[in-house]
């Protein structure tokens, strides 16, 4: 079984459906054995947002921008089944809006609009988009079935950004695989809880519903379909130079997504890994590209002679340049602090009882000083936290200055192969010292799979290139 699933960029419309479609069609009569998660139409979920909290407002323009959104899906519907019986199809799709219409006409009146709530809305663009494929597919005779993803994965009451229960969860898909031996056109990124109240995966969570159905039916690959031909070296944006790479490890396309690549949705790859089942990036709009295969080990760390290497993407010890564009660098610092305990766990938990998350921590050895990043929005109110949380310490002069940098991008250079090659890291700051950027402060893990560098924003652009064309340029 391959489980592959499309976003909402290979669903924009009906000429793109009708591509994926064809991709489908092709699998089919190769005899291949695949189900297949689709995510709403694209910026579906951001409308009904919209619409929710116009609705929360009493504005009644949420009634206009709901009749644009079904006409949206009423001209998908006629493009896709030209010269095609669409009763059925109709019919399902009214009742849908017919249901999200009453939901919204709740919220204007109440003018409450709960977490729970608001994942009962965005639950329709899911819904909407597999029932349009899967009639569109059926009047083609492709013989499919629509799964609704909330039957059979089960999660926590943290509405928002549910935690599934794997226990259930796996059971439910076994046992529903077990019996539906048809093609699947399930939801992505919808689930819901023991009591059956609709809860979502978060943003990007269709990725997850295939990597949690793959790793329970133990799939033979995950297919996640996109708009670009696999994993780049870089953001094409930014790097004129980037390319797409044949193969990298769970490891490294994490450290990937986690620093800025919109490829894949990091917590998708858990199950996978746990369960060691291959995951591949495909581009719906270059279906011929072979792609990025992301596996647990990648070629060239079971290639014994460089002359066996197959793809020239594979010779690079660093496999990608991943960036966050914006964040701020809270510095504490102070003299004091050389010896004194605690001082970190105190730091941390304070940030965290604030839900204040931490991407990237430096400590020098001295003690003298510890930086962490956050994103800008919490920068101010970091320091503020620190301040209360450290006041006796400041009175006292064991911490001399806790300080807010802002307008910083950080970079992180990634390959597990680093660790084994001596020079990496002199190259990166020769790279950025050639084109006179100065670094603002850099972590390095002991696993030496990803080297993080802080620099200012304005530099961003001319770092990455810098970098890129230094050890990432193709021969």
């Amino acid at each position: 079984m391959i489980v592959m699933k499309f976003g909402g960029s290979s669903v924009a419309n009906a000429e793109r459906i009708n591509s994926v479609i064809s991709i489908l069609q092709t699998r089919i009569e190769n005899n291949e054995n695949i189900s297949v998660v689709f995510s709403a139409f694209q910026s579906v979920t951001d409308s009904l947002i919209d619409i929710g909290n116009l609705a929360l407002k009493r504005n009644a323009a949420y009634k206009s921008k709901l009749k644009t959104l079904t006409q949206l899906h009423f001209e998908a519907i006629n493009e896709l089944n030209y010269g095609r019986d669409i009763s059925i199809l109709q019919y399902k799709a009214e009742s849908l809006f017919d249901e999200l219409s009453e939901i919204l006409h709740g919220v204007f009146l109440v003018k409450e609009l709960t977490a729970k709530s608001l994942d009962y809305i965005v639950s329709f663009g899911e819904r909407l988009s597999c029932t349009i494929i899967t009639e569109s597919m059926i009047n083609r005779g492709i013989d499919c079935e629509y799964l609704n993803a909330s039957q059979i994965i089960k999660t926590d009451n943290d509405f928002g950004k549910a935690r599934v229960n794997f226990k259930l969860t796996n059971r439910n898909i076994k046992a529903y695989f077990k019996k539906h031996k048809m093609i699947q056109i399930v939801t992505g990124f919808i689930s819901s809880t023991e009591e059956n109240e609709i809860t979502t995966l978060g943003r990007g969570g269709s990725d997850y519903t295939a990597a949690i159905i793959g790793a329970s039916i133990d799939a033979d690959a995950i297919e996640i379909w996109t708009d670009v031909d696999g994993i780049l070296t870089a953001d094409p944006r930014k790097v004129a130079d980037a390319f797409s790479l044949k193969s990298v490890t769970y490891e490294e396309a994490m450290e990937l997504s986690h620093f800025g690549a919109k490829v894949i949705y990091p917590p998708t790859m858990l199950p996978a890994l746990d369960k060691k089942i291959k995951i591949i990036i495909k581009n719906t709009f270059n279906p011929e590209a072979a792609g990025t295969t992301i596996v647990e080990k990648s070629r060239e760390q079971t290639t014994d002679s460089a002359s066996d290497i197959s793809n020239d993407s594979e010779e690079f010890f660093i496999k990608g340049i991943s960036s966050i564009d914006n964040v701020s660098l809270i510095r504490v610092q102070g003299s004091g602090m050389i010896g004194v305990s605690g001082i970190a766990s105190r730091l941390f938990t304070a940030l965290a009882l604030h839900k204040i998350n931490i991407i990237l921590i430096t400590q020098a050895s001295s003690e003298h000083s510890i930086c962490l990043a956050v994103l800008p929005e919490h920068g101010e109110k970091s320091k503020a936290i620190l301040k209360n949380e450290f006041r006796l310490e400041l009175l006292d002069k064991i911490i001399g200055e806790i300080s807010v940098e802002d307008n910083l991008s950080i970079i992180a250079v990634v390959g597990e192969k680093m660790r084994h090659s001596p020079g990496i890291a002199g190259k990166i700051f020769m790279a950025l010292g050639d084109n006179a950027i100065n670094i603002n402060a850099i972590a390095q893990g002991s696993s030496e799979l990803n080297i993080s560098l802080v620099i200012n924003k304005d530099d961003l652009s001319k770092a990455l290139n810098a970098i890129h064309s230094k050890i990432l340029k193709r021969q």
